[in-house]
């Protein structure tokens, strides 16, 4: 265990009152606060759901009572809960019951789960979570999926949200041909012949999803359920809902009304900032319309005070808005999903009615217009400051680093895609050449520019594990031990930086900061338990420690078996 300086301990009473006997201790700990010093503690009460204490062994004592739960931690850390400032609980939670495609390894693979996902049942075969890298272009074909599934149509959101795969009987069903032309901000994948080869890129995906089946009431709260049990079981006790991509499960009416019953039953066990969808279509006014929605579906637990607004799609299918053409697509950037005049307006007005503005942009472009757009609508003296982020920043350019700093912008990543992964190697590298691909994911220096960092999963894109999103954030190498080099090491992150992004900075980034994201007198009792010092294990290692309790508001939501608690 780490020996801890008496210097650094805290030693926080309540009042000159004598100490009321708390519900639950926890001693003989290593407990990082996350505090404004970084401090640390060897024991933490609880009382009524919150910290009522955080000090020494010997300090806690005062707060043992007849009716005190005590557990000695033998050495075990200590943290608050982990905060994922950008994930898709509802849309992922669904999709675990559906065809689900995460994490195969390669197109054989994912043919052969599909195949079986088929062998039962009627209708639609849904699901999602394939990878681009498992097929060339990261395009897969129509033929592929009708070998496998020939009397079924068939509907697959890819694992970033932005590209969908179907089958020829979805296409014929959807009525695209030759002729149909590619909607707005979206493009039918097409072969020498113009016919659609069966892959669909951002708002094209919605030819097909239009004809699927309506999810249910219970399907929504089902996904919901799923989806909290697994951060839970990963010590996450703060989320914020990102509202999904093209062709995937929004926080439309049936999400927004699953949160609002599981907090009315007692069942959400985890704090929630929801950011409400926004359509490019539109102009400001939509703002009436989240006004209603926010009012409607704001709770203790939920707020719905965020507004998601995507300002580009992707590097990996071009969709991404760069500054400078892609190196393999010659004279295509890529487009802004909002021209820059309609994303000012609507960034200007969402922050004049009080929300946090939280916008997707993957390339330096899309970066680029949001700071402006942000900058522009900067709120009047004395006025709150809205918790505006961006959230991916796959690339920055450099002059527009210190911008978020200076215009308080969040800087909300994903850091477990920050390693040289084949999503990279084969997708990304060719497009953007060897300049540009020096600022890829720059975490390390929006760190030293002073900006806040929030961390997040963009789950169920890739794991919600706060810890494997750490560990990479910390080496820049796959979390799997995969043998290639830290990719631009000159961007890993120090620890403490990094679990500050998924504690205090994500908690800020979803304006929970007063009550989470540290362990401070006074604050929701939300924290985590784990099995080693994160401190005193190989950085390679720090995704393989175990969560063995999580805590929300003072209870247990996950308990590993062998934990005595």
């Amino acid at each position: 265990m780490k020996t801890l300086c008496p210097t650094l301990l805290l030693a926080v009473a309540s009042s000159a009152v004598a100490a009321a006997p708390a519900d639950l201790v926890l001693r003989g700990g290593a407990v990082y606060t996350v505090d404004a010093a970084r401090s640390w503690a060897q024991a933490v009460a609880v009382k009524d759901g919150r910290i009522v204490f955080v000090g020494s062994d010997r300090g806690v004592a005062a707060h043992v009572g007849a009716g005190t739960k005590v557990v000695d931690l033998h050495g075990r850390m200590v943290l608050p809960g982990f905060v994922d400032a950008h994930i898709h609980p509802v849309s992922g939670g669904i999709e675990l019951g559906q065809c689900d495609l995460n994490d195969l390894p390669d197109a054989r693979a994912t043919l052969e789960k599909v195949r079986q996902c088929a062998a039962t049942g009627e209708g639609w075969v849904v699901g999602g979570g394939w990878s681009l890298a498992a097929f060339p272009g990261g395009a897969p074909t129509r033929e592929a999926l009708d070998a496998v599934v020939p009397g079924r149509p068939v509907y697959l959101s890819a694992a970033d949200g932005h590209s969908s795969w179907v089958n020829t009987l979805a296409l014929k069903q959807a009525g695209i041909t030759r002729e149909t032309k590619d909607p707005r901000d979206g493009r039918i994948e097409r072969d020498a012949r113009g016919e659609a080869t069966g892959t669909l890129r951002e708002s094209a995906a919605g030819l097909v999803s239009k004809l699927l089946p309506k999810t249910t009431p219970e399907e929504y709260r089902t996904g919901l359920r799923r989806a909290l049990e697994l951060a839970n079981r990963h010590g996450l006790t703060g989320l914020q809902e990102a509202s999904a991509g093209a062709g995937a499960e929004g926080v439309g009416p049936g999400a927004l009304v699953a949160y609002r019953e599981a907090e009315r039953r007692g069942e959400l066990t985890a704090r929630v900032t929801i950011s409400l969808g926004t359509d490019p279509s539109r102009g400001p006014e939509q703002a009436d319309d989240l006004i209603v929605l926010r009012r409607e579906f704001t709770g203790a637990l939920v707020r719905s005070r965020a507004v998601k607004i995507f300002a580009d799609g992707v590097i990996e299918s071009r969709t991404a808005a760069m500054v400078d053409p892609y190196t393999d697509t010659p004279g295509s950037r890529g487009e802004p999903i909002w021209s820059e005049e309609a994303l000012r307006a609507i960034v200007a007005r969402l922050v004049k009615e009080d929300f946090n503005v939280h916008v997707h942009a993957i390339g330096d472009r899309a970066v680029r217009i949001t700071l402006d757009a942000m900058e522009a609508a900067a709120p009047q003296e004395g006025a709150r400051r809205p918790r505006n982020q961006i959230a991916h920043l796959e690339v920055i350019q450099p002059r527009d680093v210190p911008r978020f700093r200076t215009l308080g912008v969040i800087a909300n990543f994903q850091p477990l895609w920050a390693y040289a992964e084949t999503y990279i190697k084969d997708l990304t590298w060719p497009g953007l050449g060897p300049e540009r691909s020096r600022w890829i994911y720059p975490i390390g220096s929006l760190a030293r520019s002073g900006a806040v960092l929030a961390f997040g999963s963009d789950w169920s894109v890739s794991s919600l594990n706060p810890l494997l999103g750490i560990q990479v954030a910390v080496t820049r190498q796959g979390p799997a031990g995969e043998p290639d080099p830290p990719l631009l090491p000159e961007e890993a992150i120090d620890l403490p930086t990094a679990l500050a992004a998924y504690t205090i900075g994500a908690a800020y980034a979803i304006d929970r900061e007063t009550e989470a994201g540290s362990l401070e007198v006074g604050k929701a009792a939300d924290l985590v338990v784990l099995a080693q010092n994160v401190f005193e294990v190989k950085p390679r290692e720090i995704g393989k420690v175990k969560v063995l309790l999580t805590l929300f508001g003072g209870k247990p939501v996950w308990r590993d078996p062998g934990f005595a608690f």
